[in-house]
């Protein structure tokens, strides 16, 4: 590893160790309420950051078109806590290796994000980790239509977010949104990018 990539490590750690508290999709809506005794399903995302060529990069997916959920969405890998895994980072592992073909160890975790809670009843961990080395991507069928990377200082300069909004359920929600290119990086994968952006600011 060399200095630069050293200091990066270093730094993100530390950010990383920072006291704060959680975030959520609805941050930036104050007048939400939210249900009482709102039953959360646990779930982990992986933040990969690249420094296996070039400068650092963050690894992405667009979800399928198809899907369900959230489709074309800009998303992490990631995925639910299943019964069989440890914890919120062996879930965060496990999916990314199924979506998109990262080998379960080569990730270098350098921590957690405070969990973050979507609007589709998710408590989601961000786990921060590194990738030494190249891997041949292999995107999930049927779930995953691209894996694709931005640079790391794109997502970490709060500079590049804007907050925009649109009609949900009846209500205007305001979000985080952090373009790039082609790629419209929005909603909880942007405001935990966000999170990720001001600790490492401060």
């Amino acid at each position: 590893m060399n200095e630069a990539a050293r200091n990066l490590k270093d730094r993100i750690a530390a950010a990383l160790q920072l006291q704060g508290s959680g975030s959520s999709d609805f941050d930036l809506n104050p007048g939400t309420v939210l249900p009482e005794g709102r039953k959360l399903r646990d779930a982990g995302v992986l933040v990969p950051v690249s420094i296996a060529s070039g400068g650092p990069r963050l690894i992405l997916t667009k979800r399928s078109s198809a899907l369900k959920h959230h489709p074309g969405q800009i998303a992490f890998p990631g995925g639910k806590v299943d019964a069989g895994d440890k914890d919120a980072c062996a879930a965060a592992l496990r999916e990314a290796w199924e979506e998109i073909g990262l080998p379960q160890d080569l990730p270098e975790i350098l921590g957690c994000l405070p969990e973050h809670e979507t609007v589709t009843g998710f408590s989601v961990t961000p786990v921060v980790a590194l990738i030494r080395e190249d891997f041949a991507a292999r995107p999930e069928a049927g779930e995953v239509a691209e894996v694709f990377s931005v640079p790391l200082g794109h997502v970490l300069d709060t500079e590049n977010y804007i907050i925009e909004s649109r009609r949900w359920r009846g209500t205007r929600r305001r979000y985080y949104t952090v373009p790039y290119g082609p790629y419209y990086i929005w909603g909880a994968t942007a405001r935990m990018l966000r999170g990720f952006a001001a600790r490492m600011e401060s």
